[in-house]
């Protein structure tokens, strides 16, 4: 038995020194590097980078080289971004876990920003779907930028006529995630009642809309400057979460989508019916195990309750990018653009959405003659 109890014990320190080890080494930040030179003859453009992790101050504007498509890529000239959690997420590094794909220490890549909006100015040899000259949206790594290259196989899709370049520039991460949460995780059918805590923040706008859409009695849930809103968006009711907790409020739907957090999945299941759906979108704030809460609560929870507690991590899909086209193009669905910032402005931007406090998206105009009124000139 004592050896027994010595090899256990050791193993068990062994254990928490490689634990302890690797939150150092993934918590660590690295001093910023100064921008590599970049060589004579080099045709350059204006690009967000950030070469170390932290908050917005490791944010700049710099001239890099223009990327030059080959094979079946594209290249964009970006008229517009969109700014989502994602991005600061990115920039900070955090939650820590993450920097096991981003980068230990400092980033992998330094560009910023997913979602875009702009024309194609060139294309590879093998490209079939684009043109020159064709006005595209989509989500690919290093938005904040002039130009951003990118397979056409990938998350790009044709922009219709009718709509701006900021609205294209506001649908592909938060869109997608509402569509994909209401969809593909709620199962949602017409007459369904659902329910959206988070209503009036990027992705719960778009989910307000496209739940309206398909027939929903949907109900949100925001704080009293942004009732008014929500309301105009279709919501048939709208809970003030500073006057009424709608998991007391005795109303029951057959989906949640909880956005923000703020409640725990148990919670949640009493403002379910009995075979009702609860989808968690993102997690709890923290750089180690904040984020994990929720979704493993929800986990735990699940095997014993006939509700359905499930996560949603969204994925990039050209054909539900058509999809969110077909219903901005029909009116069925209206981006709620909140603010608007230059590319040399994306520092306030991003400190912006870390507030939280956002209605709707927030747009990063790139060409400085883009109008948020033209339809993509």
């Amino acid at each position: 038995m004592k050896l027994r109890y010595k090899v256990l014990s050791g193993i068990g320190a062994v254990f928490l020194i490689a634990i302890v080890s690797l939150g150092l080494v993934l918590s660590h930040d690295s001093a910023c590097p100064l921008a590599p030179e970049i060589g004579s003859g080099v045709e350059t453009m204006q690009a967000v980078v950030y070469r170390c992790y932290g908050g917005p101050e490791v944010l700049s504007l710099e001239d890099v080289a223009k990327p030059i498509p080959t094979g079946n890529e594209v290249l964009v000239r970006i008229h517009a971004a969109g700014v989502n959690p994602l991005d600061w997420h990115y920039m900070r590094g955090s939650p820590f876990l993450m920097r096991l794909g981003t980068g230990i220490g400092a980033p992998n890549d330094p560009r910023l920003g997913v979602d875009f909006a702009g024309t194609v100015e060139a294309v590879g040899e093998n490209v079939s779907r684009f043109e020159v000259g064709d006005q595209v949206f989509g989500g690919a790594s290093g938005a904040f930028a002039e130009y951003v290259v990118m397979p056409e196989d990938r998350a790009i899709a044709h922009k219709p006529d009718n709509v701006t370049f900021e609205q294209a520039a506001s649908l592909p991460i938060a869109a997608i995630t509402a569509l994909q949460a209401l969809r593909d995780k709620g199962d949602l059918q017409p007459g369904q009642r659902v329910l959206i805590n988070g209503a009036s923040g990027g992705v719960g706008t778009f989910a307000v809309q496209i739940a309206r859409s398909w027939g929903a009695e949907v109900h949100g849930v925001c704080s009293t400057r942004n009732v008014e809103m929500v309301a105009s968006i279709g919501a048939d009711h709208v809970f003030d979460y500073t006057q009424e907790d709608y998991t007391e409020s005795g109303v029951q739907f057959d989906l949640i989508v909880d956005l923000v957090g703020n409640h725990s999945p148990s919670a949640n299941r009493q403002a379910l019916v009995d075979d009702g759906t609860l989808v968690l979108v993102g997690g709890g704030k923290g750089d180690w195990l904040g984020p994990m809460v929720r979704p493993l609560q929800a986990m735990m929870l699940s095997p014993f309750v006939d509700q359905e507690m499930i996560t949603l991590l969204a994925s990039m899909s050209t054909d539900d990018l058509a999809t969110l086209a077909e219903l901005l193009e029909s009116g069925e669905v209206a981006p709620v653009i909140d603010r608007r910032f230059t590319l040399a402005e994306v520092p306030d931007a991003i400190r912006y959405s870390e507030t939280g406090r956002a209605r709707g998206k927030i747009i990063v105009n790139v060409l400085k003659s883009e109008s948020a009124a033209s339809a993509g000139d």
